[in-house]
């Protein structure tokens, strides 16, 4: 299936439900520390903004978990037989040679609140440094277990695993109130198959 317009953002979505989905079923199981999916949870262009940490506002009457989960993409890059390698092989010799495979590296980040310092200038407890420490790193396991399990499923053919290669994750902050984690994944998609324009009238 040659790569369409939607390919990339269609993936990014699919990894989003995915993510908020295994978010929800650790709360759902009573994992200590597992706080849900956050009602702001969103595909996003560019990088990150640090705005959506703090209680749910905006989420509707019903509220929802405080946090921010987002999907974006850091880059896309053709891809040969040795992926996740980029291919660089000179193009533009033979007319129109796409490459048989697409590359996409997406970003899966996961905010939540931090403990910060009281109104009288103390700084977060033991226990408050703590408990948040255990969210962040349920939350950690939470994205990563999901993604393992999600993405061989998430594609055209599901009797043909879509490859991945996991990258580093990384916690991220505090900063702002903010804490969380960073996880970054490298996604095969399938070569445009054929240029824009050939076989039309």
């Amino acid at each position: 299936m040659p790569l369409t317009p939607y390919s990339v953002h269609d993936l990014a979505e699919a990894v989003l439900g995915c993510v908020c989905a295994a978010l929800d079923a650790a709360e759902a199981e009573g994992v200590e520390g597992a706080l849900g999916c956050p009602c702001r949870a969103c595909v996003i262009p560019g990088a990150v903004a640090w705005d959506g940490c703090d209680a749910a506002e905006g989420c509707g009457q019903g509220g929802g978990p405080p946090g921010q989960l987002t999907v974006s993409v850091a880059r896309i890059y053709p891809a040969g037989d040795r992926f996740p390698l980029a291919d660089s092989t000179v193009q533009g010799l033979r007319g129109c040679t796409p490459p048989p495979l697409t590359a996409a590296e997406l970003i899966i980040t996961l905010l939540r609140c931090a403990p910060v310092v009281d109104e009288g200038g103390c700084p977060p407890t033991c226990e408050e440094l703590n408990e948040a420490a255990r969210a962040v790193h349920v939350d950690a396991a939470t994205v990563y277990s999901a993604l393992w399990c999600c993405l061989p499923g998430i594609g055209p053919n599901p009797r043909r695993p879509r490859r991945f290669v996991m990258g580093q994750q990384t916690v991220i902050g505090p900063q702002g109130g903010c804490v969380g984690v960073e996880q970054r994944v490298t996604v095969a998609l399938p070569g445009c198959g054929r240029c824009p324009g050939e076989g039309l009238p």
